[in-house]
């Protein structure tokens, strides 16, 4: 079944100069983007992103991290994409990230780890609304 997550490349990829060559390799991977933006998150609109973890003690660091520079949203298409791109990504700590996933390959820590994606159908519906309208997905 063709679905739909959200992918985020995090603003320590962006600012590594990584964004090109991930998108290679989601395009690489035959997913179909269906939208891209490069977004500059305010520290509000990080903790309205990540609300579900507010109360989580990595909450506060996690949300200055995504407000601290650009990062590139997109909403990635492909047979079970969600499964698909959080397989392709790795384990959130790059040092249990399987070889040749994107973690492993370009994550700097747990904090600092590259990409975010969906978990599940109903948290991808929510994210990609947060970013884009439904005018916006081609």
């Amino acid at each position: 079944m063709t679905e739909r997550t959200l992918a985020i490349i995090k603003p320590d990829a962006v600012e590594r100069r990584l964004a090109g060559t991930i998108i290679q390799r989601i395009e690489d991977e035959a997913f179909q983007i269906r939208a891209m933006r490069r977004v500059h998150l305010s520290k509000a609109q990080a903790e309205g992103f990540y609300a579900v973890h507010r109360e989580r003690p990595f909450f506060a660091g996690l949300t200055t991290f995504m407000s601290s520079g650009p990062a590139i949203v997109l909403v990635l298409e492909a047979p079970d994409a969600i499964r698909k791109w959080r397989t392709l990504m790795g384990a959130t700590d790059p040092a249990k990230a399987d070889a040749g996933t994107m973690r492993k390959e370009f994550a700097q820590s747990i904090e600092r780890n590259a990409t975010h994606g969906s978990d599940a159908p109903d948290t991808a519906l929510y994210e990609i609304g947060y970013f884009f309208a439904g005018v916006e997905l081609v």
